[in-house]
């Protein structure tokens, strides 16, 4: 993505740790291995400097596993790794399972919309950014406002 370097950079000067949560279903689907899986993220870590924390879920969409995004498992994982709350993380994502997991875990959210981004997901995001540095900037500033505890939402039937 471009200015991706660029922001983890500015997030690293801001004392902040980063991490990744990345639904891996190809594993499931039997497209690739967990040990590819683990080459790859080997390799963005070589080219970011290494990330704090990664999280992946190696399961398909019918497994109903509590990790896989829309569901909060790996933001609160990542978080707890981090040694954080959810509410002290923010989930930069392009996609709205990425906002969802966020707003399921009770962390802070920004869409950064890509060519896979929904207009409709664009529509709906709490927050939008045109670049990853720009999410960071908004991030940092205080922007993405942390989302209504469950609680103080109905229930989607």
């Amino acid at each position: 993505m471009p200015t991706a370097l660029d922001a983890v950079a500015r997030v690293r000067e801001a004392g902040l740790r980063v991490g990744v949560v990345s639904n891996q279903s190809g594993v499931a689907r039997g497209l690739l291995t967990e040990a590819q899986v683990q080459a790859v993220n080997a390799r963005v870590d070589e080219l970011f400097g290494g990330f704090d924390v990664w999280r992946y879920c190696p399961h398909g969409p019918e497994d109903g596993c509590e990790c896989r995004k829309p569901k909060p498992g790996m933001v609160r994982s990542a978080a707890a790794a981090l040694g954080l709350e959810a509410s002290e993380v923010a989930v930069v994502g392009d996609i709205a399972a990425d906002l969802a997991a966020a707003h399921a875990a009770g962390a802070r959210s920004v869409l950064v919309p890509t060519p896979a981004t929904r207009p409709e997901e664009v529509a709906a995001a709490p927050s939008v950014s045109g670049t990853l540095a720009d999410a960071v900037e908004l991030l940092l500033a205080g922007g993405a406002p942390l989302p209504a505890r469950a609680s103080d939402e109905r229930s989607e039937g």
